[in-house]
C-alpha cells in the first residue's frame, strides 16, 4: 500500500525496532575492492529518525568505477538544522520513492563489496535496520571504519571527515551530502595508504 503523507499533517510517525543481529563485522585489513557509503537522516536517533539519503561509490584496484545516490522520502518532516547541514529540503525529498525502493537499488549495486565509511557504524545501523524491517534480511557486509585509520595516520584535533579533508586541502564544497561524503572517504583513505604504507590487497 502506498502512503501519500503531506508532511503538513501532524502524523506521528511510530518507532521503529531496533534491527536484529548481527551486522557485518569491522575488519582492519585494507582492500582495493569495496564501496564507499554515506547515508544522511533526519537525525541521529536509530530508533526515530529516517534515511533521506543513500549514496555509494563501487572501487576495483583503488579505481572509482560507479557511482550511486539517490534521495528518499521519509514520511517525516525534515526540520530546519538538518535541511541548513544538509542541503536536503522537504521539497527535495515529497516525491521521491521511499526507503524500500531506494534500499533495494542500493543493495544490487553495492551486493557483497566490503563497505568503507566514515564513521560506518552509523551508517550501518540505519541500513542494516532498514534490511531488517523491508528484507528480513541483515546488512551482513563487512565494514572499514576510516575514523579508525585517520587516527592512525594523522595527529589532528579531532577526526570528523571535513577536518581531515582540510588537513589534506581536499575540497569540502558540498558536504553533508551523500556522494560528497563519499568523494571525500575516497580520497582520504587513498592518502591513508600511502600514510600506513600499507598493502592493498583484492
Amino acid at each position: 500500500m502506498q502512503l501519500n503523507l503531506s508532511f503538513e499533517e501532524n502524523i506521528e510517525i511510530p518507532k521503529k525496532p531496533l534491527p536484529k543481529k548481527p551486522r557485518g563485522k569491522i575488519i582492519e585489513f585494507m582492500p582495493s575492492d569495496f564501496c564507499i557509503v554515506d547515508i544522511e537522516t533526519t537525525g541521529f536517533s536509530l530508533t526515530g529518525d529516517e534515511i533521506i539519503e543513500l549514496s555509494a561509490i563501487k572501487v576495483r584496484n583503488m579505481e572509482r568505477v560507479a557511482d550511486f545516490s539517490m534521495l528518499v522520502n521519509p514520511k517525516k518532516q525534515i526540520n530546519s538544522f538538518i535541511e541548513n547541514l544538509t542541503g536536503i529540503t522537504n521539497a527535495m525529498v515529497r516525491n521521491q520513492p521511499d526507503i524500500k525502493i531506494v534500499l533495494k537499488k542500493f543493495r544490487d549495486f553495492i551486493q557483497d563489496d566490503i563497505i568503507l565509511g566514515h564513521n560506518i557504524r552509523f551508517d550501518a545501523g540505519f541500513i542494516h535496520r532498514e534490511m531488517n524491517i523491508n528484507f528480513d534480511e541483515n546488512f551482513s557486509n563487512n565494514l572499514i571504519d576510516t575514523v579508525a585509520l585517520a587516527k592512525k595516520a594523522y595527529k589532528l584535533e579531532n577526526y570528523k571527515l571535513s577536518t581531515i579533508a582540510k588537513h589534506l586541502n581536499i575540497d569540502t564544497k558540498g558536504a553533508h551530502r551523500g556522494l560528497k561524503d563519499c568523494e571525500m572517504t575516497y580520497l582520504i583513505y587513498k592518502d591513508i595508504i600511502c600514510r600506513l604504507n600499507q598493502p592493498v590487497l583484492p
